[in-house]
């Protein structure tokens, strides 16, 4: 029997708020008369806004909080970005449902509106990630690359205020706080992979709970779940995280998936790429293909680096 009461764990910036809404918006409208209320939670991430992600502990930062409240009975679902969440969720807990996907590309913030290929030589970009620094250390070696953290309001800010040229930010949260107008460039996943599971939002319940389980499949896509599988197969067989520099996007067409996969040095010395397609229902099966070549090609020795 399904609940008629739910809580949502959530972290309180303006992101992690507008999702947490949007999944009570969808359950409300799938369960009319359901309960949904809100519970903020702070994390680890939250409370260590500066320096490089890599630096304060890779993707937990963002989620143990939340599952620690899950495995507590303090809230019954917790909704992240998924691409904050690690390959590996703590014992007892699991994805219960993956909803409607939203653009999967990184986007160029510029001052003046210049896209990557256009920045002067020497620009300053901010970025918060090791896979962004490596691939735009590829295509636009002279940039100069910074770390960049906080809100989606205060990296615009930063940009605008002039003291960066322009920021690599994901045109999911953009478009979803309704602040589009400031893309420059949608970058072509064909020359900036993104982050596996980005635009994809997250739903994770406590195993043993099938009845919020039930009410959350209701919310599911099976594309965003297909691709979401391929993806997160690689992320888990390569070992890696925030930590390491891995990009992996899947692209789900009538009866074929595809997936794209990448491992980096930091400094865009050395870029391994490979590409893999079958049938929808071998995901999984082609995220670890993915990865085993990645990794015949010397995957494990770049992660090992940031082991």
């Amino acid at each position: 029997m399904s609940p008629e009461r739910v809580v949502i764990g959530t972290r309180g910036s303006a992101l992690a708020l507008w999702q947490a809404d949007h999944v009570a918006s969808l359950l409300r409208a799938a369960h009319p008369g359901l309960v949904v209320e809100r519970n903020i939670i702070v994390t680890t991430g939250d409370r260590t806004p500066q320096g490089p992600v890599w630096e304060s502990g890779g993707k937990a930062v963002w989620v143990k909080e939340l599952e620690a409240a899950l495995l507590a009975n303090e809230i019954d679902l917790a909704v992240h970005s998924l691409k904050d969440v690690p390959a590996e969720l703590a014992p007892g807990l699991a994805l219960a449902a993956i909803p409607a996907r939203a653009d999967v590309r990184d986007a160029l913030v510029s001052r003046n509106g210049a896209t990557l290929a256009d920045l002067p030589v020497g620009a300053h970009v901010g970025t918060t990630s090791l896979r962004r620094i490596c691939q735009v250390k590829t295509l636009r070696p002279d940039l100069r690359l910074e770390p960049l953290r906080g809100n989606l309001d205060t990296r615009l800010r930063k940009v605008s205020e002039g003291r960066m040229d322009a920021a690599i930010l994901a045109c999911a949260g953009l478009d979803r706080l309704g602040l589009s107008q400031h893309i420059a460039e949608r970058i072509p996943v064909e020359r900036m992979l993104p982050a596996i599971g980005q635009g994809a939002l997250a739903i994770e319940i406590r195993v043993t709970d099938e009845g919020t389980r039930v009410l959350c499949r209701a919310l599911a896509s099976e594309e965003a779940e297909i691709t979401v599988a391929a993806e997160r197969s690689l992320l888990h067989r390569l070992g890696a995280g925030c930590r390491t520099p891995v990009a992996g996007t899947a692209h789900l067409q009538q009866d074929k998936l595809e997936l794209w996969g990448l491992v980096g040095n930091p400094d865009g010395a050395i870029m391994l790429r490979e590409h893999v397609a079958g049938p929808p229902s071998a995901a999984q099966a082609l995220g670890q293909a993915l990865a085993e070549a990645l990794l015949a090609r010397g995957a494990d020795r770049i992660l090992a680096e940031f082991a």
